[in-house]
């Protein structure tokens, strides 16, 4: 039995839904999410967030009863990561889970593979296990990433989050489906990037995924006169993310007839 998050008591694919505000997060909750991960800084692809981000998310998924993952990530870039990197990604980690996430998301990579030597580290040197281990959309650009699931259940995760080695996930689904294949039921194969209600059910269809991870944003509205400070930060949208939780939900009840 692979372990993993409540998501009630009737099956179901699951809806992961990435923000990085409070705000977000209720409007995640509100849309029907199962669970938030939880990021700064998705416009570069998620970075660890700052311990009052972590607070502030807690106080509105905890009353909710939605549990949080937590992005650990030391630092924009890749993923191939030094030994300062891992250090921070542990120091990380640790004040994550004491802060209360339910979960951490992770991933090395080292010559076009998972740094396993790396990953065993970092997860042997947490002060406690936490309830859920995602391995991220590191094993995206590894060489081969359905290999790269026998190597993700030894190190313990729980779940993995890919696009298949694509761009998307629907343009990734065919490897994606390998993936979900390969991991036989021991842990489970998120799709994510590009999800959205339009595309969602092919996505299921064609791959087989038990769970799927979008943002279900859009970049928030510019001042006039803002100065170029960086990418702008990402709005989550309720009505998008309930629009996917319907999706999902008649895609379900589809697979129980």
């Amino acid at each position: 039995m692979v372990p993993s998050d409540s998501f009630g008591s009737r099956p179901r694919i699951a809806l992961e839904i990435c923000v990085e505000s409070a705000e977000g997060a209720a409007a995640a909750i509100a849309g029907g999410c199962d669970r938030i991960e939880l990021c700064a800084a998705l416009a570069l692809g998620g970075l660890t967030p700052s311990a009052g981000l972590v607070a502030a998310v807690l106080d509105v998924a905890r009353p909710a009863g939605v549990p949080v993952r937590a992005m650990v990530r030391p630092r924009p870039g890749g993923f191939d990561y030094d030994a300062a990197d891992m250090g921070l990604a542990g120091r990380e980690a640790a004040a994550l889970l004491a802060a209360g996430v339910q979960g951490l998301v992770f991933g090395a990579t080292r010559d076009g593979r998972l740094d396993r030597q790396a990953l065993a580290a970092w997860r042997a040197a947490l002060p406690e296990l936490p309830a859920g281990l995602t391995l991220h959309r590191a094993i995206d650009v590894v060489d081969d990433p359905v290999a790269a699931v026998e190597e993700a259940v030894a190190l313990g995760f729980d779940h993995i989050l890919t696009s298949g080695g694509a761009a998307s996930a629907p343009a990734g689904a065919a490897t994606i489906a390998r993936m979900v294949s390969r991991a036989g039921g021991r842990l489970v194969v998120m799709a994510g990037a590009g999800v959205a209600p339009g595309n969602v059910a092919g996505l299921i269809a064609a791959t087989g995924v038990a769970a799927v991870h979008g943002s279900a944003s859009a970049p928030a509205a510019a001042e006039d006169a803002r100065l170029d400070f960086g990418p702008l930060p990402r709005v989550t949208s309720r009505r998008l993310v309930a629009e996917l939780r319907q999706v999902i939900d008649d895609k379900s009840n589809l697979r129980q007839l």
